[in-house]
């Protein structure tokens, strides 16, 4: 997978969070969207991840705040938050890579 596709990936999830409850209320009436088993594939990853990675992915995607409004809250400059949102990637890029091989 490429930067770029995991960026692409992260932003769904990162929708998928911010609209959960419908797409779970709906899943019974239209069927069960295709992100629900990409969140599956990024949350597991994610386990493996150093413990900064990890409140990074889960405070930007499942609690959907921006990059400056958690640099705020944890007392952060934006350019860290940065900083650790691309090694996120780069962990991801290396960590969904490997199970591809595996499989």
């Amino acid at each position: 997978m490429s930067e770029k596709e995991i960026r692409n990936d992260l932003r769904e999830i990162r929708y998928f969070y911010s609209r959960k409850e419908l797409f779970e209320k709906s899943a019974a009436a239209v069927g069960t969207h295709a992100i629900f088993e990409k969140t599956d594939r990024y949350n597991t990853a994610i386990l493996q991840a150093p413990p900064r990675l990890y409140d990074i992915y889960v405070s930007i995607y499942w609690l959907n705040n921006s990059q400056e409004s958690l640099a705020n809250k944890l007392g952060y400059t934006v350019e860290y938050i940065s900083m650790l949102h691309t090694q996120l990637v780069h962990f991801f890029k290396n960590n969904l890579k490997q199970k591809e091989v595996k499989q």
